[in-house]
């Protein structure tokens, strides 16, 4: 993207967990429901995402 990692962390991220596209989890960023389906993608079945989402 030509951005600084810290610019990512600062500024994008919070908008996008504040839309409910990631979440922030104790093994990284993982994609919601939400994103999938703004993309246009169907969201996986059976995730962790569904069941603790």
């Amino acid at each position: 993207m030509g951005e600084e990692a810290g610019t990512l962390e600062e500024v994008n991220e919070p908008y996008l967990i504040m839309e409910g596209y990631i979440k922030r989890t104790a093994q990284g960023r993982v994609a919601m429901p939400n994103a999938y389906r703004k993309l246009g993608l169907k969201p996986p079945v059976g995730t962790q995402n569904e069941l603790f989402g």
